[in-house]
């Protein structure tokens, strides 16, 4: 996983507010006491969204909905509120909410406690954080199990992302898996883990000597497979230290849309 935004916030804060032209403090005093989160499914199946949460306080009363193929839901979220949603895959559930999903898997239970399985393609927020400002990013750092991208529906800050998942540099495709990274049940490949969940070692997980902004480099690695998520979603976190294309922020109480799905 990327780790928390509320601890690398700070890192990149003055990077981007110096090139997105945002002044100190611009979203605290406009800044709503609850955001709204809209979830699309813009793909053919069921997907049964999850939320886990950095810190206690403020939090979600429901971490889990079902959202059908084509369909929306929206939600409310505190303000101040840390935490990360994705989707999950090829679930059951009983009509006491234990199951189990074929990936983001919640310790078998519909209302998400604690993190989900990986691989899963996260959707990762710190709200009014530094100098009042919103921090988000889609990360692929623990792999990809299903394409999405984030928009900002209101707010003072331009977009990035277009409605149908395009950067400057590129749009929301499917992640090509290499064969080592592939995640399979029952022969079928359901998703795409990263290099230091299926293949470990100090270089692909950036630890020990590798542990170090500078010494965390996929260039440097025997394989670049950062690069193989990078090239499905360009403004998304492929590895750990992949802050200056992948970290976005919003002044100004904003509410945001999550769509999974390819862009047309």
């Amino acid at each position: 996983m990327s780790g928390s935004l509320r601890l690398r916030s700070a890192l990149v804060a003055a990077v981007l507010v110096a090139a997105l032209g945002l002044a100190a403090g611009a979203g605290s005093a406009a800044a709503a006491p609850t955001r709204t989160v809209t979830f699309v499914n813009a793909l053919s199946q069921t997907i049964w969204v999850a939320a886990a949460q950095q810190s206690a306080q403020p939090s979600l009363h429901t971490t889990a909905w079902t959202l059908r193929a084509g369909r929306r839901i929206s939600i409310r979220v505190p303000d101040h509120w840390n935490g990360r949603f994705w989707g999950r895959t090829g679930c059951h559930f009983d009509r006491h909410g234990r199951g189990h999903c074929e990936t983001g898997d919640c310790g078998g239970r519909f209302q998400c406690i604690g993190q989900g399985a990986i691989p899963a393609t996260l959707a990762e927020y710190d709200l009014d954080a530094w100098m009042g400002l919103d921090f988000y990013d889609v990360s692929m750092v623990d792999g990809s199990n299903l394409p999405m991208w984030i928009n900002i529906l209101h707010g003072r800050t331009k977009d990035p992302i277009t409605t149908h998942g395009c950067s400057a540099k590129g749009c929301t495709r499917a992640v090509a898996c290499p064969a080592a990274l592939r995640v399979r049940v029952g022969g079928r490949t359901v998703g795409c883990g990263s290099a230091c969940s299926r293949l470990g070692g100090d270089r692909y997980c950036c630890r020990g000597e590798w542990a170090s902004r500078q010494a965390c480099d996929p260039a440097r690695w025997p394989v670049d497979y950062a690069a193989v998520f990078k090239r499905a979603e360009p403004f998304a976190y492929s590895y750990a230290d992949d802050d200056a294309t992948s970290t976005f922020t919003c002044a100004g109480g904003c509410d945001y849309r999550i769509t999974f799905g390819l862009s047309p």
